[in-house]
């Protein structure tokens, strides 16, 4: 068995963009570890939502263990840096917090992981995050440099189809539902075109622990959210297939050769 290390950038983030794929290494007895950048302190908060004495980091540490123990997670650490906040936040500057952090030291402290680990495999985000957010790029420069540094075997960036995601939107006109707007904006710049994809997960077996772990974040994630309110049989369709462009061992840039179906193919 194998033992494989997510590292994404705030709760939440790993139940959206790699939850199906955890679930299922899980499932096959692989050893799943969740390697968390940020307490995600700067994410919204809705109106009531805090007891008395408690931190949205508090909060959404208690969503992310449960959304672990879904997904079969074997392992949750945080990496200790502070959330960034988004694009151009002054907050992107802060003491402490991830998008300002030390390169080389970030990547040590992910390392300490891996190798704690023996890890096989290492996943994190494209080179842009998938949308741009200064955690999630950060979480690639310091997942590359850290793959280097432990000598992870393989490795590969989550991200998103975008000419899949395209082709939905094309067709959502015909659909008796259709996301909100706001859903659908930088869609055109998010993830990466079909010619880098070199892995796709079919997780439709996994998909209700998918929207369960996705449930858990409920601070963040509502039922009336875009990412739950859909009918089940387009969420299956949105959500029943993950994404990766494996960088080791080096694929072709662009991709020509057949779709991996597993993080452990090859």
């Amino acid at each position: 068995m194998s033992s494989v290390v997510f590292f994404h950038a705030h709760p939440d983030d790993e139940a959206i963009a790699t939850g199906g794929t955890m679930a299922g290494l899980a499932s096959a007895g692989h050893r799943v570890v969740l390697v968390t950048a940020t307490g995600g302190e700067l994410g919204e908060i809705p109106a009531g939502l805090l007891e008395e004495g408690e931190s949205l980091a508090d909060r959404r540490a208690v969503e992310l263990a449960e959304a672990g123990r879904l997904l079969g997670v074997s392992r949750q650490t945080f990496l200790g840096y502070h959330d960034s906040g988004m694009a151009d936040e002054p907050t992107n500057e802060d003491v402490g917090c991830f998008a300002a952090a030390d390169v080389e030291e970030a990547a040590h402290r992910l390392v300490k992981v891996l190798e704690e680990e023996q890890a096989e495999v290492l996943v994190i985000y494209d080179e842009h995050g998938g949308y741009g957010h200064p955690d999630h790029v950060q979480v690639h420069t310091v997942g590359i440099r850290a793959g280097e540094l432990a000598d992870t075997p393989r490795v590969f960036m989550a991200t998103q189809d975008r000419d899949f995601f395209l082709s939905l939107m094309d067709q959502a006109g015909e659909a008796e539902w259709s996301p909100p707007e706001e859903a659908t904006e930088g869609l055109k710049t998010m993830g990466e075109p079909a010619s880098r994809i070199t892995t796709e997960v079919d997780v439709t077996r996994w998909i209700e622990a998918k929207r369960a772990a996705m449930r858990a974040h409920a601070s963040q994630i509502t039922e009336e959210s875009f990412f739950l309110a859909m009918p089940d049989d387009l969420f299956e369709v949105v959500w029943g297939r993950e994404w990766y462009i494996r960088i080791r061992p080096v694929a072709p840039d662009p991709y020509t050769g057949r779709r991996e179906s597993s993080l452990l193919d090859g």
